[in-house]
């Protein structure tokens, strides 16, 4: 299990990472700092094994965190995760030692294949004493055909396809409900599987009155062609 301390000063985008965590196996969240202080000191107390790090912080910016990890040699890998697209401050990372850089705003299947390539390499490079040059390849030549994808907890591809095509079968909006009785699955069910389509922005989610003034919740598939579900249903 990868041990990750989350880095950032925004509450929101916190919460959103540890969601995202949440739905990749194979990781735990350990902590979350929002200033470069408070890492130092966590860092100083326990072993972690990647930081997901923000480059915009108040006193301490990402920056200057990641250089002050390498000058007191804390083992701890750390992927970039900013708002900060100017080349100059890539570069600093990437020669900081930064294992990968996504730009906010990012979708969930960038953070998924991120992750999945750095549980990789994790592997390879701890479970194996001699390593074959074949092996590296596969994580650090990362044509995108190379990066496998998967699916969060919980949730199967075969039934994902099925969900997939009974939305594009459906004019306009739709409920949940409404899914699972074309489906033949349960509410709760249904709901993580629009859920993980929602937060790869191909549903977005509504709030209506129903005849009654009960509020109900509709959901509005946005792109019924986009090819971004081939990875996790091949």
């Amino acid at each position: 299990m990868i041990n990750v301390l989350v880095v950032e000063d925004d509450p929101m985008v916190a919460q959103l990472h540890e969601h995202y965590l949440s739905q990749i196996k194979g990781y735990q969240l350990c902590g979350i700092a929002n200033n470069g202080d408070m890492a130092l000191k966590l860092l100083a107390q326990k072993k972690y094994d990647l930081l997901i790090l923000d480059i915009f912080m108040p006193t301490m910016d990402g920056l200057q965190l990641l250089a002050k990890i390498r000058d007191n040699a804390y083992d701890v890998d750390v992927i970039i995760v900013s708002a900060a697209n100017d080349k100059d401050k890539i570069k600093q990372a990437l020669r900081l030692g930064a294992v990968d850089y996504i730009i906010k705003p990012f979708e969930f299947e960038r953070f998924n294949l991120a992750l999945n390539n750095y549980l990789k390499r994790y592997h390879i490079v701890e479970d194996q004493n001699i390593i074959e040059q074949s092996d590296l390849d596969q994580t650090i030549i990362r044509q995108e055909d190379q990066v496998l994808v998967s699916l969060p907890k919980g949730l199967d591809k075969n039934t994902l396809g099925t969900v997939w095509e009974c939305i594009r079968s459906i004019d306009g909006m739709f409920t949940t409900e409404e899914v699972a009785v074309k489906v033949g699955i349960s509410r709760v069910s249904i709901r993580k599987y629009l859920e993980f389509l929602k937060s790869l922005h191909l549903l977005k989610l509504d709030l209506h009155r129903g005849s009654v003034g009960r509020p109900v919740y509709k959901y509005l598939c946005l792109d019924k062609h986009s090819d971004v579900l081939k990875a996790y249903i091949q």
